[in-house]
């Protein structure tokens, strides 16, 4: 079974990335391969970011047979012209808490009519190749940014986020059916055929 190491710490985000590639590849954290690095994303898109995070890895696996995947995303709101984009995690500063970002965004749209409340949220991953392949997929889920909290579930912006489909919050869907509509599953599908042709 090939390897996928992922630029995260997130146990959460590894099984759920080895359960929407069909369990046919072991998926590990940097803490299970005992990576403590502080990867710095400074690039100005989702793509810059993601792949800054698999070429930090880089050098921990030079002639391993593992595939380096990591990922950027965000919440992009029309009526704010793309923002908070890719400084979605500190849009109400750093060092905040996701109660924060929610809240600042509620009230920045809080007189905004619903016909202009579109937003979608994007997921880019990044793929790093033993064989020096780098490759990008974009994912993106629309909806419309809510004027309250909406349910009690997830995590970051989940409470304000009405998707598109089916007319519910993120926070109203329990964790399988989130990650079965969420923008990273729609990136994982795309990358899904070339990763299982290189398992």
């Amino acid at each position: 079974m090939k390897t996928i190491l992922l630029a995260t710490g997130n146990q959460n985000k590894a099984r759920e990335i080895k359960n929407l590639l069909d369990n046919v590849f072991e998926v590990v954290t940097m803490k299970d391969y005992g990576i403590a690095i502080d990867i710095i994303e400074d690039g100005l898109t989702y793509e810059e970011n993601a792949l800054i995070k698999v070429r930090a890895l880089k050098p921990y696996v030079l002639g391993k047979d593992i595939i380096l995947m990591g990922d950027d995303s965000g919440l992009s709101v029309d009526y704010l012209n793309g923002a908070p984009g890719i400084y979605s995690a500190r849009y109400a500063g750093e060092d905040v808490d996701y109660a924060a970002n929610n809240k600042k965004l509620l009230a920045v749209m809080k007189d905004v009519p619903a016909e202009k409340r579109g937003a979608a949220f994007i997921c880019v991953i990044a793929i790093l190749f033993p064989d020096g392949r780098e490759l990008t997929f974009r994912g993106e889920v629309r909806g419309t940014i809510a004027f309250d909290y909406t349910g009690t579930g997830g995590f970051g912006y989940d409470p304000i986020f009405i998707h598109q489909d089916t007319g519910r919050a993120y926070a109203q869907m329990s964790d399988n059916e989130k990650n079965r509509l969420s923008h990273r599953a729609a990136a994982i599908a795309k990358a899904k055929p070339l990763l299982l042709n290189n398992k």
